[in-house]
């Protein structure tokens, strides 16, 4: 994503995102395909900790990306601004 910092501060916000969408994010060990594994029935995401800084907050805005049933509603107006930038540069790449 363009203009966005990868930094700890960053994954800190978009694991928020998770938390108030509704969702549970771990950080384990694994032979994940992707780096990261959905739960989609349980709303846990869970990824591979091994991983470093930028692979896991590109793999947790794929996934943010993915899931249909955030709960939106929830989001602090920083996380709905933040995911609202996400889709929008996600459009501006596939155009």
């Amino acid at each position: 994503m363009s203009n966005l910092k990868y930094n700890p501060s960053l994954l800190k916000k978009i694991e928020d995102i998770f938390k108030e969408g509704g969702y549970t994010v771990r950080y384990e060990k694994g032979n994940f395909q992707n780096g990261y594994c959905i739960l989609e029935k349980r709303r846990v995401v869970v990824i591979n900790k091994f991983h470093e800084l930028e692979a896991k907050i590109n793999s947790m805005i794929e996934i943010l990306l993915s899931v249909d049933d955030l709960e939106t509603e929830n989001l602090s107006s920083e996380s709905l601004q933040l995911l609202q930038q996400l889709k929008a540069e996600k459009t501006a790449l596939f155009q």
